[in-house]
């Protein structure tokens, strides 16, 4: 059922914060569960129905993922919040135009980034760290994908647009649509047809077409509260600057993913010897199974981001600081359940994915160093978006950069001259913990700084 705009506003400022929570959270959640299950899932199909050099090539093509993840995001994130915002102070007009902004920005950015990326795909996946036994297999899949990017582009911008105005329920089923038809698709196009990894990234688009039908049709329609306008301008360099200073820490997040997975790519490679490409694979599957909880935790703060937006722009500080407690105390809640699964079932986690025994064997010692401090992820997490939510995105990127570069890459020229592939995982086991610690440090800071000069002008006009 559809919330429209003027129960959206009156819900996000003035209901219970956990009812609220629930509303926009859950179907979040569902739909990020349903999406790290079909990249799982696909996976699994693609150790399983291709071999195991499939499943090293898929996690060469992570590097390229993040890329176009980020540039995404970039929009996304940013119109998301900006919209929340200017409905949160009841400027519906401008609310509109952030839509035609974010639709024109991702067709821009998709044919511009999916076009140079075509042209240079070898020499780029080469780069990061794609070998004889796997470049094959990454390019089959990156051809397809970025053939594919503006429908990606604009369903996911469009979709986060969805859930910021009030359509929580709509955006869920969007996701659920894309995931189901990739599940149809995948085993049809990789095991029926023979087409292999490409058949996987032939269903994924398959998928993302059948998404951007659903959302483009909310958007056309003048029974969605937030619309396209054709009068309305399409690009208009105020709205573009300040989705682009949102978008930024999102997007600086994903491209430090993007160096961060290349590290770990070419150190395993380095240090694993003859099984420097099924350590890479190992990799893989470790990834798979951290997004799947990190995904249900970016579900949650979805859920939080139109609530956080709305209460920051009518200046109710108290809403605020209670939907971030409750938004913490889930997000360590899933990850202390990714903890418990990761390290009390690393063998048969990693076999749901591959029947050679190296490779389990490798992704197994890398679940029990990898995941050890775990737990603490989920706050981090929250921590970060929150500042981003609330339209700082200068300290959630300074958090973004903090764990992936100032961390992270250091520890992973250091940890694996000592220890060698268990360096590469107690890296990032390392760096989650630090991290964690510069996030509760600089909530703390900006709570006691920041928002108490917010509160005493918001009470002086």
């Amino acid at each position: 059922m559809a919330v429209t705009a003027s129960t959206s506003t009156e819900d996000l400022g003035k209901s219970s914060v956990g009812k609220l929570l629930a509303q926009y959270s859950i179907p979040a959640i569902i739909a990020s569960v349903a999406t790290s299950l079909y990249n799982i899932i696909d996976s699994i199909f693609i150790g399983r129905g291709v071999g195991p050099m499939a499943i090293a090539g898929l996690a060469i093509t992570f590097p390229l993922m993040n890329l176009v993840a980020a540039f995404c995001m970039l929009i996304a994130a940013g119109g998301a919040t900006i919209s929340s915002i200017f409905l949160g102070q009841k400027n519906y007009s401008r609310a509109t135009d952030v839509v035609n902004n974010v639709f024109s920005l991702c067709l821009i950015h998709s044919i511009v980034f999916g076009g140079l990326t075509l042209i240079f795909l070898d020499p780029i996946l080469l780069f990061f760290g794609a070998t004889e036994e796997t470049i094959d297999y990454a390019r089959e899949f990156m051809q397809v994908i970025l053939l594919g990017t503006p429908l990606g582009f604009v369903f996911i911008g469009l979709n986060n647009l969805m859930r910021a105005t009030g359509y929580p329920r709509k955006a869920m089923i969007s996701a659920l649509i894309s995931v189901i038809v990739n599940l149809i698709c995948a085993p049809i196009f990789i095991f029926v047809l023979d087409w292999g990894i490409r058949g996987a990234a032939c269903a994924t688009v398959v998928g993302q077409f059948s998404a951007f039908v659903w959302v483009l049709s909310h958007f056309l329609s003048r029974k969605s509260s937030i619309h396209f306008k054709r009068h309305n301008k399409w690009l208009t360099w105020s709205i573009i600057k300040r989705i682009y200073a949102i978008g930024l820490s999102p997007f600086l997040m994903n491209v430090c993913a993007c160096v961060v997975v290349i590290f770990i790519n070419r150190a395993l490679l380095d240090y694993g010897g003859a099984d420097g490409n099924l350590a890479v694979g190992a990799y893989g599957i470790l990834n798979r199974t951290t997004m799947f909880f990190v995904m249900i935790v970016f579900g949650v703060t979805q859920g939080m981001q139109p609530i956080l937006g709305y209460n920051i722009g009518a200046n109710n500080f108290d809403r605020v600081k209670r939907v971030l407690r409750l938004g913490i105390w889930i997000g360590v809640a899933i990850t202390v359940v990714g903890w418990i699964v990761s390290e009390g079932f690393p063998d048969v986690v990693s076999a749901l994915f591959t029947t050679d025994e190296t490779l389990v064997g490798i992704a197994r010692d890398g679940f029990r160093i990898y995941f050890i401090c775990y737990p603490v992820v989920g706050c981090q997490i929250v921590i970060q978006n929150f500042f981003q939510s609330v339209g700082k995105p200068q300290m959630s990127i300074f958090l973004s950069l903090t764990r992936q570069l100032l961390f992270l890459i250091p520890f992973l020229i250091i940890f694996p001259r000592l220890w060698g592939v268990p360096g590469v995982w107690a890296s990032m086991a390392g760096s989650d913990i630090i991290a964690f610690v510069v996030a509760v440090v600089t909530l703390w800071w900006w709570m006691g700084h920041t928002m108490k000069k917010m509160e005493l002008n918001a009470r002086n006009s």
